[in-house]
């Protein structure tokens, strides 16, 4: 490994080793970025790697709040800002007992390259609390993300910090959050993406990670002269990215055959169709259920409680889509005996290092989130034009522009993958195309 980096990596494990999501997430990025590393002498003599490990600021507040029996609660929220040469800090808020400083840095870390990727003058950042919105009423959820704002507001801006929806936070949440800041700033301000359609949201922006996903996909498995067609597809998840994915693959010809929760997977042989899939948004979505309860809704499906879907069914292209280090290295060993030519991630990081190196030394096309999943943000930047030019573009140009970004982000890996000697190494491609434009940015602007 080269020295420079061995360095800056050990100094990431000595102070930041209890924070396993983030050193595994620096440790990826930063080991395949060797040979631009080795290239380019500037990036060790401004120190670019150690500056680009520690967040431009990381903001901890208390969120006190009352519940409907009229106790107070009290959670933690944070606001991570990791980088901002390129553009204002853009990434998700997550309302999830998980929550903590150290996934949110992974996050953050991770976005910052996600949002190079795109093209689009975005910074990198991401926030949360361990809130949990499951179980909770509406005037309890209204009220934490109020409370939740009230410090938040002085921290964001149009221009400053720019955040979104994530994992516990959809359109439901962003309103409330957005209506509080407003509220506070006398001001209706583009400082939330993920908006309503009614109050300035953009069409396309909910299907939009989900959609980018099986568009990068279809670019690089067009490397190898193949498509979605008559495949026979493995995802996880059953939330936003994970229905999404399966409504484009559907509509591309692929066959999507499980999805899953974290109670455990479904395996339907026959396909879940677009009917089924209006079955699970409304089950998920609405009455907030269970993936269980599918084999309600289709006699002829198995539910296997406590199973992730790799495995459990023949499968040619798995789109993990649910969280981080989701996939295993035996997840992926059964993946590849059982024929997978393809990974293509919709969640953040939801392959181990391990996995994505079998993956790799087993010539299994792996699509690595920050590229697969760009597709969101990316629209969250489409937003952001449309209401700085006060505009609404149809659904048919959004997505035009949305799949002009995927086709252009695996362009870009691809080519600074070739432009190092691997051309299906798109792990190494990503990461060195997002990092290279930051680390100039960063020069440019002095230390």
């Amino acid at each position: 490994m080269n020295q420079y980096i061995q360095n800056v990596l050990e100094t990431v494990q000595k102070n930041h080793g209890h924070e396993a999501v983030f050193v595994q997430s620096v440790t990826e990025v930063l080991t395949s970025l060797e040979k631009v590393i080795a290239a380019n002498a500037k990036y060790e003599k401004n120190r670019i790697l150690e500056r680009l490990v520690i967040p431009e600021r990381a903001i901890i507040f208390q969120v006190p709040w009352i519940d409907d029996n009229g106790d107070v609660q009290v959670n933690y929220g944070y606001r991570v800002q990791f980088n901002s040469a390129i553009g204002p800090y853009k990434g998700g808020i997550r309302f999830h007992p998980s929550v903590n400083l150290g996934v949110l840095k992974f996050l953050g870390f991770e976005q910052i390259f996600k949002n190079s990727l795109t093209t689009l003058p975005m910074g990198g950042g991401k926030g949360g609390s361990d809130f949990d919105p499951k179980g909770k009423s509406d005037r309890e959820v209204q009220t934490f993300c109020q409370n939740f704002m009230r410090e938040l507001y002085r921290h964001i801006g149009p221009s400053v910090d720019v955040p979104a929806g994530d994992i516990g936070v959809g359109a439901r949440e962003v309103g409330y959050m957005f209506g509080q800041y407003k509220k506070i700033v006398n001001s209706f301000d583009s400082v939330l993406t993920g908006k309503g359609l009614n109050w300035g949201g953009s069409l396309v922006r909910p299907e939009a990670t989900g959609y980018g996903n099986a568009y990068f996909a279809t670019e690089m498995l067009a490397t190898r002269g193949t498509s979605f067609e008559g495949r026979r597809v493995a995802v996880s998840g059953s939330g936003n990215v994970a229905q999404f994915t399966v409504q484009k693959v559907t509509q591309l010809g692929g066959k999507v055959v499980t999805m899953s929760d974290s109670s455990g997977a479904i395996v339907d042989e026959e396909g879940i169709d677009a009917e089924k899939l209006a079955y699970i948004m409304e089950l998920k979505n609405v009455k907030r259920g269970r993936i269980s309860e599918y084999v309600n809704f289709n006699k002829s499906a198995k539910f296997i409680a406590g199973a992730r879907p790799w495995g459990l069914t023949e499968a040619s292209i798995a789109m993990p889509c649910a969280t981080q280090n989701e996939l295993d290295l035996e997840n992926a060993k059964d993946l590849v005996k059982m024929g997978c030519i393809a990974v293509s991630e919709g969640a953040n990081m939801p392959s181990t290092i391990e996995a994505t190196e079998y993956f790799k030394a087993n010539d299994v096309l792996f699509a690595p989130g920050k590229a697969a999943n760009a597709g969101g943000v990316a629209t969250s930047g489409l937003e952001m034009s449309q209401n700085a030019m006060r505009l609404s573009w149809s659904r048919e140009e959004v997505d035009a522009k949305l799949r002009g970004i995927m086709k252009n982000i695996h362009q870009s890996a691809r080519n600074a993958a070739t432009e190092f000697g691997e051309p299906d190494n798109y792990v190494m491609g990503a990461n060195i195309a997002g990092f290279r434009k930051v680390a100039d940015a960063m020069i440019d602007q002095g230390v």
